[in-house]
């Protein structure tokens, strides 16, 4: 039996993966989520087998959690199930510990083959998704986002921030000081040649990285 556990912070999505889930032999709802730090807690004190996390939620978010859960528990497989597709999400994803990255907008099936095969020990990275990986190493010129310079801390601290999270918060929920997620935020402004929040979402939006409004101001 796979024990697999679902980080949603849309109730109406868990709902829509359990029901996918509940029917198919050989899978059980071990619990669910609607942020890292409670699937962090729980990977720790009961048996999980598959998260399937989703990327972008309040608090310390899917990447973060994703890192935290494969370090404390290396038995456990993370499949990320995201909107995010676009790079460099999926390949600093992978980077961070997941077994496997999906789209949501995957047929149900594939959703049940990825956990089957991530359980057994195998990688399963989306098909369209493994080949938009492919053509940046490729031609890293024509696919490469501005972000993929971003390292994997700085990554996370960009879709806190895009969120509309502030210092004060990042600091606290990833255990940094407040003058060193500045130092994260100033370093990024540099990488990205840009000079405030409002123009990270901004560029993160154009480059399908997050989902959320702009930030009303600084």
């Amino acid at each position: 039996m796979i024990n697999v556990f679902l980080v949603d912070d849309h109730e109406l999505v868990r709902a829509g993966i359990r029901r996918i889930l509940e029917d198919v032999k050989g899978i059980r709802i071990a619990g669910e989520s609607a942020c890292g730090e409670d699937a962090v807690k729980f990977c720790r004190a009961n048996p999980v087998d598959v998260v399937l996390m989703d990327m972008n939620m309040p608090g310390i978010g899917g990447l973060e959690a994703t890192r935290k859960i494969v370090r404390a528990t290396p038995e456990v497989k993370v499949i990320m199930l995201t909107i995010h597709t676009e790079n460099p999400l999926p390949a600093k994803v992978m980077q961070a510990g997941a077994s496997g990255y999906l789209s949501k907008g995957a047929a149900p099936q594939e959703v049940v083959n990825a956990i089957r095969l991530v359980n057994s020990g195998q990688r399963y990275i989306a098909s369209d998704i493994a080949q938009q990986m492919a053509l940046s190493q490729i031609e890293p010129e024509k696919t490469e986002s501005p972000f993929a310079s971003l390292s994997e801390r700085e990554l996370q601290i960009m879709l806190m921030i895009t969120r509309g999270q502030k210092v004060n918060e990042i600091s606290e929920q990833l255990n940094l000081s407040p003058k060193t997620v500045n130092s994260y935020r100033y370093r990024m402004f540099s990488k990205l040649h840009i000079s405030g929040d409002v123009e990270l979402t901004h560029l993160a939006i154009r480059h399908g990285l997050c989902n959320t409004e702009p930030l009303a101001s600084q």
